[in-house]
């Protein structure tokens, strides 16, 4: 079963305009530029590869893995954008190369493609080990290495949590194929810790709403302790009738961190208020079945000015496809125990 559409929200015609929206910009070698003419990264190019997959379009998304497999560095990372000609900007970051891990598992888990699993395992590995080799004695990842392999000095809360979930990914790949990787085990428990606690081991980034929910999205943070934390910045980021602000001190509304949140709602409860959120965001959604990156608010000015990126597009998917149930993959993100297999870690005394 596959993402259809949105009762009430989303007709199958909207959904499927959308789907292609992504495919269309996709480049012959497999890339997903964020527009025509701009650039694309690994992360954002992996969420375009499994909203393709959650509405069916799987010829697309295995050429968006294997452009990953053609690509990749010896020291199993990617670098942080590329374009039509090439690489753009040289720098190795931790996040966008662990997450290949969520997109493989993502996709097996919708077509049970155990051949393609075997295909990317050793890209899965190789890019586990890059980011894992940046794990401090805390057990914060710092955010990237320079093209040299000097590392950045300090760790990023958000990217840190999308890591931990794509080292569960990546742990529910190798006991799906038998492969045991205690180091990884160890790691994702390391870095759990520090999230919960040594807060101070993440440069602040407290006006960045993807600090907020993004332990709660990748499922470091859950039950009442998640809860508390979404509700105590609800105020600080959630413009009522639009969505979720990108930073705290703008009012600058983007459908990506709107549709991120719903997901992050659903997975602790909060149903009511991740409906709402994917409802009021249609209101970004253009005829053409793409979304504008963002809106700045009260003139309702599009920002960037007429963006409308493949990457917002793939979120509003998956959000959708998280709200309906509709795929086998729909709970990688909202189910706790789902998926991955691998889905807690114990935590030290």
């Amino acid at each position: 079963m596959y993402l259809r559409e949105v009762p009430g929200l989303l007709s199958p015609a909207e959904v499927t305009a959308t789907a292609e929206s992504i495919a269309e910009w996709q480049l012959d070698s497999g890339l997903i530029l964020w527009f025509p003419g701009g650039h694309a990264d690994p992360w954002n190019h992996v969420e375009c590869a499994m909203a393709l997959d959650v509405t069916g379009h799987h010829a697309p998304a295995e050429r968006a893995y294997d452009f990953l497999a053609g690509t990749q560095r010896a020291d199993g990372a990617w670098h942080r954008y590329y374009t039509a000609d090439g690489i753009e900007e040289h720098k190795l970051d931790a996040n966008c190369t662990a997450y290949v891990a969520c997109g493989v598992w993502h996709h097996f888990l919708l077509t049970g493609d155990r051949g393609f699993l075997e295909a990317m395992w050793s890209v899965v590995d190789a890019a586990v080990g890059f980011a894992l080799g940046l794990q401090q004695p805390r057990g914060e990842i710092l955010w990237a290495r320079r093209s040299d392999g000097t590392p950045w000095p300090f760790a990023l809360l958000a990217s840190s949590s999308s890591i931990h979930h794509s080292l569960l990914s990546a742990l529910a790949v190798a006991a799906e194929l038998g492969h045991e990787r205690p180091a990884w085990e160890k790691g994702a428990a390391r870095l759990g810790e520090a999230i919960h606690r040594h807060p101070d081991a993440f440069s602040p980034k407290d006006r960045f709403a993807m600090d907020w929910y993004y332990p709660v999205l990748a499922g470091v943070l859950d039950g009442a302790t998640a809860r508390r934390r979404l509700w105590d910045r609800w105020g600080t980021f959630v413009l009522e009738g639009w969505g979720v602000r990108c930073v705290a001190d703008r009012d600058w509304v983007t459908p990506a961190e709107t549709a991120e949140c719903v997901m992050a709602c659903l997975a602790v409860g909060l149903a009511e208020e991740a409906w709402e959120l994917f409802e009021w965001s249609q209101s970004q959604r253009d005829t053409d079945g793409r979304y504008w990156t963002g809106t700045v608010l009260p003139q309702q000015d599009r920002f960037p000015a007429a963006e409308k990126a493949t990457y917002t597009a793939a979120a509003q998917l998956l959000a959708a496809d998280a709200l309906t149930g509709s795929s086998s993959a729909a709970g990688l993100f909202t189910r706790r125990g789902a998926a991955p297999a691998v889905s807690r870690y114990s935590r030290s005394p």
